[in-house]
């Protein structure tokens, strides 16, 4: 691989630049690691071989545009979490000394120093498990010393408390939504329950998931379900099939309803895997 595409780290996981695209590591095989887009509604992959220092294949069409500019942020991250695990030193001292190798041309994409500090914090006092694999009291609890744990177990983690569960009961219109860029490594993504409170759609249910399937979803749902009586009117989803399957199946007589802007990205993928890139780009 050329100096661009050197592997590096991503929240933990194994991760590759090329031709100003991301990606990290999504599984290995016997022969090959297979690498996935670091943006999680682009289905782009490239496969590299053991020692992840050489393209066995092409990558795979994107359905966005590359980002060169962000390729030396996420290295100068690496390089502070790096630092940051070994050393006693400082934030502001390692920090500088970070920021001495970082590329001028590219200062517009430099990241703000308040964020690098509250990593290396982040990085010195990182959570673990306890012996039986249960979250640290720490976590279990809000501020407010509530109990903020619905289910725990190495499938699923449930985050909520007994009074936003009863928000969500008291609304009709709820919405749903997965995101896979602030989700622990050991968890494939993070996926919340959303309903309006004072004109805001504001997150009342949190939990961790290690897929997509509609399984996974169905038992997220179904541990919910569990506590009261819910009968919402209807839900907006993203267009993940496993999650319309799942509302469909266990809400089967409420409205479901598609995100307009996921709907868009939808529709992107589908021009390219169509050929039709150039010629929508041109009309």
């Amino acid at each position: 691989m050329s100096q661009s595409e050197q592997p590096s780290s991503v929240k933990g996981k194994p991760t590759i630049f090329h031709e100003g695209y991301i990606y990290t590591v999504e599984r290995t095989t016997k022969t090959k690691s297979i690498f996935r887009c670091k943006n999680r509604d682009c289905k782009a992959r490239c496969y590299t071989n053991l020692s992840m220092d050489a393209l066995l294949l092409l990558p795979t069409s994107h359905c966005h545009a590359p980002q060169p500019d962000s390729v030396p942020a996420i290295q100068l991250k690496n390089e502070i979490k790096a630092h940051a695990a070994i050393t006693d030193g400082s934030t502001s001292t390692i920090i500088h000394s970070a920021l001495r190798t970082y590329p001028l041309s590219d200062a517009g994409q430099h990241p703000k120093n308040e964020p690098l500090m509250l990593m290396i914090q982040r990085q010195r006092t990182t959570e673990t498990v306890d012996a039986d694999g249960r979250l640290p009291d720490k976590l279990r609890k809000t501020y407010r010393d509530e109990g903020f744990i619905l289910h725990e177990d190495k499938k699923l983690i449930i985050f909520t408390k007994k009074t936003n569960l009863t928000i969500l009961k008291q609304n009709k219109h709820w919405f749903a939504d997965g995101t896979f860029k602030v989700c622990p490594d050991d968890y494939y993504q993070l996926f919340t329950l959303h309903a309006m409170m004072t004109n805001a759609i504001t997150p009342l249910v949190y939990g961790l998931l290690i897929g997509k399937s509609a399984e996974d979803y169905n038992l997220f749902f179904e541990k919910v379900f569990k506590q009261d009586n819910f009968q919402p009117d209807s839900n907006m989803t993203d267009f993940e099939t496993g999650t319309i399957k799942s509302v469909k199946d266990l809400l089967p007589n409420i409205l479901h309803k598609g995100c307009l802007i996921h709907f868009s990205q939808t529709v992107c993928r589908q021009v390219q895997s169509k050929g039709l890139t150039t010629k929508y780009n041109e009309d």
